[in-house]
């Protein structure tokens, strides 16, 4: 069904508002899913934090212009739907590459970050980097040891001197 002028430009603010607030977007061909497959895509999406989008490619071609995602533009072709993370850029593709486990016909084509477009091939990177509670706990992780490491090195001299003293009293309790 064709869309009128007003349909198609609220498509493109819609769109427009998503990729402006987005930390990622993947593109990928649905060709051969089902409408309850790509329902199921969108709770799991919903669940996660990420927005999909199904629009033509002209349409989202307007919509990504002056955006991190403009670098799409140009590799825009068949049927497409977007997913973009709001919540941390890996979010989109965990919820793709989890998706394509059960269902091959989704296949990845584009995946953009921070202004640079890549192939489908960087999804799994993508996917693998951690959601921003665990690079905090990471790096706490990482503040943490040295401290701890020095109290243990400190604490040290005292718990030998109790262990020797503990030792020279069983030594006179058993003789």
């Amino acid at each position: 069904m064709a869309l009128n002028i007003e349909q198609k430009k609220a498509v493109v603010a819609d769109v427009a508002m998503a990729a402006a607030s987005a930390h990622s977007a993947i593109a990928a061909e649905y060709r051969g899913l089902t409408v309850a497959e790509l329902t199921r895509l969108r709770d799991q999406a919903r669940a996660s934090g990420v927005i999909i989008k199904v629009a033509k490619n002209t349409l989202v071609r307007r919509a990504i212009a002056d955006t991190d995602f403009e670098c799409m533009s140009s590799e825009l072709t068949g049927p497409l739907l977007y997913a973009f993370s709001m919540e941390d850029p890996g979010s989109a593709a965990r919820v793709v590459k989890e998706f394509t486990k059960d269902n091959p016909k989704l296949v990845t084509r584009l995946v953009a970050i921070g202004g640079h477009l890549h192939g489908a091939e960087e999804l799994s990177r993508l996917a693998e980097m951690p959601t921003l509670d665990q690079a905090l706990s990471m790096l706490m992780g990482v503040m943490r040891a040295p401290i701890e490491k020095f109290v243990r090195t400190m604490a040290e001299p005292h718990t030998k001197l109790v262990r020797v003293v503990a030792a020279v009293r069983d030594s006179k309790e058993a003789a």
